[in-house]
């Protein structure tokens, strides 16, 4: 199992986006996805036409038990999404008081790590979608996670809100001793203003070889998608957007695969 978590501290950069095109492309590669839903405002469990103040199991559920995970407890949180082989955790609105509820409880920062644990051998892959804040959630994507997915807007506040977002990385991975490697992804670039060209440029400079080596460009079809409730590769298989998704996700096995390598043969 490949687990990827998808964060940035600042909202509405397409970390939903990005959670929902990769699930479906690697669907189409012929994986078995599992995507989990951490943000309390719930828009991936919205995107999938399930409404987060209503949902009678979700990842809320999870971390009611003192860190520890009952017997089948995930597979009833489990929701089928549209694609036969992409499920989901989906979220409810009352992790926003999650924070409050488990305030001292100890292992708290382990809980999807241990869930996902149980689904070992039922997906190749996970994608974690994150809330735009640090806390005990955030915390929980960055320690299960294998690898980092960071989409940036390519404008000037995304970029600072950037900083911050490898600035906690840092501090967290600092404190459970963990290395995590990340990607960023720039992403709605408009290559006809000077702020997208100018962030763009910005965050090449900063981070370098961290970077993807293209950008997400606006595509209506994303927001298209998401109102049917569909992938963004079924609803338009060639689409600007999902072609770049498509090498984004080719990058990241090739990445994943020499890093699997470099440790084998290490």
């Amino acid at each position: 199992m490949h687990v990827w978590a998808v964060a940035n501290q600042k909202g509405g950069v397409g970390k939903t986006t990005t959670t929902v095109t990769l699930a479906g492309l690697l669907r189409e590669q012929g994986h078995r996805v599992l995507m989990v839903d951490l943000d309390p405002h719930g828009s991936l469990t919205s995107y999938f036409k399930h409404d987060p103040d209503e949902i009678e199991y979700s990842v809320f559920d999870l971390f009611m038990h003192e860190g520890k995970i009952p017997d089948g407890l995930p597979k009833k949180i489990i929701r089928k999404t549209s694609q036969d082989g992409i499920d989901f955790f989906p979220a409810s609105t009352a992790l926003a008081t999650l924070e409050r509820r488990v305030a001292g409880q100890g292992g708290m920062g382990l809980v999807i790590s241990k869930a996902l644990a149980t689904l070992w051998d039922e997906y190749e892959y996970v994608i974690i979608d994150t809330p735009p804040i640090l806390g005990v959630l955030m915390i929980n994507a960055l320690a299960a996670g294998e690898r980092l997915l960071i989409p940036v807007q390519t404008e000037f506040l995304a970029v600072k809100g950037l900083e911050r977002m490898t600035h906690t990385m840092s501090m967290v991975m600092h404190s459970t001793k963990k290395q995590l490697p990340f990607t960023i992804i720039p992403t709605l670039f408009d290559r006809r203003t000077h702020a997208s060209l100018h962030a763009l440029k910005k965050i090449r400079e900063l981070y370098q070889e961290q970077v993807f080596d293209q950008s997400i460009p606006v595509d209506t079809k994303f927001r298209d998608a998401s109102e049917k409730g569909v992938f963004p590769n079924i609803l338009d298989t060639d689409g600007r957007g999902v072609r770049v998704y498509r090498h984004l996700l080719n990058s990241l096995k090739q990445i994943d695969h020499h890093e699997s390598v470099s440790a084998t043969s290490g």
